[in-house]
């Protein structure tokens, strides 16, 4: 839905600039624009996170369900995927790297929604600075870099609290 609506909205960015000739009306329209999709993508990218959370809580459960089955079921054994105890959570996930986060849709979101961001400021600066190439360059790095970096750093201390957070049994 996110990647729909950064798309048709980037679409209708490129109508009204050519109908305007990147008149006033263009400036107006991509200045309420940009930064809606950018509060979408911050909504999304939240949501995604929770997801991805919610599915390791998930693979989390069944590890612990295959592990009673296997203490209190051996003879299924046969019919089941059996590895050691200490890899049965490892074999339901995607192996992670300090670059993870980078991978995941959560990490996809966070760039698109880094990269409106900075388009806002940069076209807040092209106003502010007459049409400054360079004021437009900096502004625009100075916004998408640093957000980029906060939410990969706020995604990466919610994996953590997850990763460390006991899993209560019969608890939904």
């Amino acid at each position: 839905m996110f990647l729909a609506a950064v798309s048709g909205g980037l679409v209708a960015l490129g109508l009204v600039a050519t109908a305007s000739s990147l008149g006033s009306a263009f400036y107006g329209f991509a200045l309420v624009l940009l930064p809606t999709l950018a509060f979408v993508g911050f909504v999304t990218f939240e949501r995604a996170l929770q997801s991805s959370i919610e599915d390791t809580e998930y693979a989390r459960r069944i590890a612990l369900l295959r592990g009673y089955y296997f203490g209190h079921a051996p003879e299924i054994a046969p019919y089941l995927l059996s590895v050691p105890l200490a890899e049965r959570l490892l074999m339901q996930r995607v192996p992670g790297d300090r670059w993870q986060g980078y991978r995941t849709v959560a990490g996809m979101v966070a760039l698109i929604t880094a990269v409106l961001a900075g388009s806002t400021a940069a076209l807040a600066a092209i106003l502010i600075f007459d049409h400054s190439l360079a004021a437009a360059l900096v502004s625009g790095t100075l916004v998408a870099l640093p957000t980029m970096i906060a939410m990969i750093r706020h995604q990466d201390s919610v994996w953590e609290r997850a990763a460390t957070e006991p899993l209560r049994p019969g608890e939904d």
